[in-house]
This record gives structure tokens, C-alpha cells and sequence, in this order.
């Protein structure tokens, strides 16, 4: 009997493998484990995509020191120049020497002898805001219509919410900017054709944001609307959203309460990974309407030949997008791992 009791208090202090606060150090460990993992993965695709873009930039036509040439430039004066921009080093050393300086937020300096950390101090908070505010619209968006038409399946509203998903997603964001622009500005009047900035550098009001933003939701919102609805109708084929059917609850209840909660880790690894779609649309759109956003910015710098501020551009836009990533990671590790 005191055999007994000693075994019960010993197993009261331990607890069981992988139960009580014993094992609750093990598991944040493990998660630590697996988002430096991701996070691991993820810098190693931006340091190959980096490569890349250096070695992109090298096989262009012309070079920085020629692009930023004034007009009058003798031979010795550009070749002065792409000494002094270093664009006589192999392309390799020039890599090298931006990323270590990297990790210490040095982003380089540009062809014209700024910083390009101050160059895009101004413009990447504007896009933040745009892409921001185009990401949660296309996200509430594309839960409502991937709803709406899971509830009604095979009826004319999921036909004619998938016809036009399909539709809006194969549209160029381009050909929707023109489309707008040519609606809501030169027909109706309703909003500027360009949009104009105060003395901060931001848009002058609100609503100079309401055609970018529809421009970059619309084909997003026909992407993701199709996850939605395809991962609502995977669900619907599970055990559990069966017995809710046939137990006679509403249809609505159904799709929100259990066909919904079990769609959440494929609708939001579908809408982060549609997040690099986004971002590379607001280049196109940023120029259409003249957004003072980083896309006027890199549309610049390629055509200076500017590496490090597009690889500046690129390191800011591969991060926004590696922390979108990584939250979905981490909510579908924490819906899945919170099922039994």
C-alpha cells in the first residue's frame, strides 16, 4: 500500500510523458525549433532570389554608371564613375559585400550616392498601407463569397461565384487599373485619374486609394474565392460535417461552425502564399496611377540599372511576404496540432 501511494505521488509530481507543465518547455522548444526552421528556409530563398537579381542586373544592356550619366559625360567621367560605384568589381565581390552588410540594416547605397535605406523610408510604408489594405478586403471577401457559395452548392450562386472568380482571376491587374481608370474617372468623374500626394509624400486623401486598392483585390479576391470554396467543399465530405447535416442543423450553421473551422489551415496557407502575387501587382499598379509606393520606385531603379536598390526593394517585399508565411505556418500548426 505505501508502495502504492509513493508510486501515485511520483506519478502526480513527473505526470505522464508529453502531459503537464513538465512537457510544456519540450513543446515551445519544438515550436521555436520549427519556425527557425521556416525562418531558415525562407532567408535562403530570399539569398538565392538575391543572387539572382545581381546576376540579372549584370546581363542587362548598359550599367548604372552609364544610366545616371549626364549629358555631356566624357568616356573618363563614366568610366570614373563605375570606379566609384564599384561596378568594375566582379559581381560576385559586390554580392558578398551587400549581404554582410545586411544583417546590420545597410541596404547600400544607390547609383545617384544615396542611401537606399532613406530612399525607401517614404515609399514602403505606402505600400505597406496598400497591399494592407487590399490583403484584408481580399481576405474578408473571399471568406464571404467562398461561404455564400459552399451553402449553396450546385445552385446558381455557386455557378455563377465560381464562373466569376475564375473571370476576375485571369484578368490582368493592368487591364483592371484601365478599366477603372476609364469608369470611375474619365466617364463618371468620381475619383481622380492619378493620385496626388501632400507635403508628407503620402496621398492627399483616402478615397486616392480606393482605385489601387480595387485593382489589386479583384483578381486576389478571384484566386482566393476558389481556395474558400474548394477547401469548404474537401470539408463537406468529412464525418463530422455530415452528421451535422443529417442532425437537421441550418446550412449556414453548418458551413461556419464546422465546415469552416477544418478549412482554415488550407484557406490560409492559399491566401499567404497569394500574398507574392500581390505585392508584385502593386508594381503595375503603383505606376498606373502614379502611387508614391515602392513600384515607382524599382520601376526606376531598373530602368538606372540600380542594383542595390532593387535588391533593397527586393529584400523589403520578400520580408512582408516571408512574415505572412510564417503566420500561416503557425496557425495551421496550431489548428492542427490542437485536434486530436
Amino acid at each position: 500500500m505505501a508502495e502504492l501511494s509513493r508510486t501515485a505521488e511520483h506519478s502526480v509530481v513527473v505526470g505522464t510523458p508529453g502531459t503537464g507543465p513538465a512537457s510544456m518547455p519540450r513543446r515551445a522548444l519544438l515550436l521555436l525549433g520549427r519556425i527557425a526552421a521556416v525562418v531558415g528556409r525562407r532567408m535562403l530563398m530570399l539569398a538565392v532570389l538575391l543572387a539572382a537579381v545581381f546576376a540579372a542586373v549584370e546581363l542587362l544592356p548598359g550599367d548604372a554608371a552609364t544610366a545616371t550619366s549626364e549629358r555631356g559625360d566624357s568616356a573618363a567621367d563614366v568610366a570614373s564613375r563605375r570606379h566609384l560605384l564599384g561596378l568594375d568589381r566582379p559581381v560576385w565581390e559586390r554580392f558578398w559585400d551587400w549581404m554582410t552588410a545586411l544583417p546590420t540594416g545597410d541596404l547600400g547605397t544607390s547609383a545617384r550616392g544615396e542611401k537606399v535605406t532613406s530612399l525607401l523610408a517614404d515609399p514602403f510604408p505606402n505600400t505597406l498601407l496598400l497591399a494592407a489594405s487590399a490583403f484584408f478586403l481580399t481576405v474578408a471577401a473571399s471568406l464571404a463569397l467562398g461561404c455564400w457559395a459552399a451553402a449553396r452548392p450546385g445552385r446558381p450562386v455557386d455557378r455563377i461565384i465560381g464562373h466569376a472568380a475564375t473571370s476576375a482571376f485571369a484578368v490582368p491587374e493592368f487591364v483592371i487599373s484601365v478599366g477603372l481608370l476609364l469608369v470611375l474617372s474619365l466617364w463618371t468623374g468620381w475619383l481622380p485619374a492619378v493620385t496626388l500626394t501632400g507635403a508628407d509624400g503620402d496621398p492627399a486623401t483616402w478615397t486616392m486609394l480606393i482605385m489601387p486598392v480595387l485593382a489589386l483585390v479583384i483578381p486576389q479576391t478571384g484566386w482566393n474565392t476558389r481556395i474558400v470554396r474548394g477547401a469548404l467543399a474537401d470539408q463537406a465530405a468529412t464525418p463530422h460535417v455530415e452528421a451535422a447535416h443529417f442532425d437537421g442543423l441550418p446550412i449556414r450553421q453548418v458551413v461556419l461552425r464546422h465546415a469552416l473551422p477544418g478549412a482554415i489551415p488550407v484557406i490560409a496557407t492559399g491566401i499567404a502564399t497569394s500574398t507574392g502575387m500581390l505585392l508584385g501587382g502593386t508594381v503595375v499598379v503603383e505606376t498606373l496611377f502614379n502611387y508614391p509606393g515602392i513600384g515607382t520606385v524599382l520601376a526606376n531603379a531598373v530602368a538606372a540599372r540600380d542594383t542595390p536598390l532593387i535588391a533593397g526593394v527586393v529584400v523589403c517585399a520578400g520580408t512582408a511576404i516571408t512574415l505572412v508565411l510564417l503566420a500561416a505556418d503557425l496557425i495551421r500548426a496550431r489548428i492542427l496540432g490542437a485536434r486530436p
